[in-house]
Parts: C-alpha cells; structure tokens; sequence
C-alpha cells in the first residue's frame, strides 16, 4: 500500500441545513437546529473525500476519532460550510483540522483522526465478527 501522502492538502463542502439535518430529527436534542452528529458526518465525509484521490485503488479510509466542538446554532434553511486540512501525516494515520461555519461565523471546529486500510480486508475482519 503506497503511503506516500503528504500534509496539506484540504477539503471544503457546503450543505443547506434541511430538516433531517436537525437535532430534534435525529434524535440528539428537541430544537430544530443543525445536529451535531449531522455537523460530524459533515466534517467526516469533507475529510475523507479531500484524500480519497490520493488513496491506490482498493484503499480508503476509516475515521477513528473526532475530538470537535460545536459552538453555534445554525436554523434550517441556513448553509453549512466545512473546510479541513489534513496537518499530519503517521504511516496509516491521518490528523485533519476541522472547521464548519454558517454565514454568522464559526459553529464547530476541533480535529479528526482517520487510517488508510485496505477496504476488502477490512471489511473481511468486520464480517468475521459474525462468526
């Protein structure tokens, strides 16, 4: 597996927050506000997707911790951008800075942690689980 990449590279992704987007519907809370599980998906799929053409064919990735802070409301109807930058890179590990922000400033910003696995093994190991 060819592990060759370097620190630096970013991702950015705007949403519109939605109503299945709100913490009253996904079940972390009673307003109907942006998530924070949906503003952690976010972060997430932004990071995993800045690198995924850096990856050889077979290879992807798997967040392992998220370390964030959500700090501000965003209404339904309000857009959600996020920006991350992967800042370190470990052999397998990869460190990102993560930051989303509605049009009155910042609502969540911390890091997130992902590895570089090999997809079919992988999910091998996952199925095992089973037996």
């Amino acid at each position: 597996m060819n592990l060759q990449m370097e620190a630096g590279i970013t991702g950015t992704q705007t949403i519109t927050v939605t109503e299945d987007k709100t913490a009253q519907a996904m079940g972390s809370g009673t307003l109907p506000v942006f998530a924070t599980p949906a503003m952690i998906a976010l972060m997430e799929n932004t990071a995993y997707k800045s690198v995924a053409d850096e990856l050889e064919e077979g290879a992807g990735t798997v967040g392992t911790l998220m370390n964030v802070k959500h700090v501000a409301a965003t209404p339904v109807g309000m857009e959600v951008t996020c920006e991350t930058k992967l800042v370190e890179v470990d052999r397998k590990r990869l460190v990102f800075e993560v930051k989303a922000y509605d049009a009155a400033g910042v609502i969540g910003e911390g890091t997130h942690e992902r590895f570089i696995i090999d997809n079919e093994r992988f999910l091998a190991k996952a199925e095992a689980k089973k037996n």
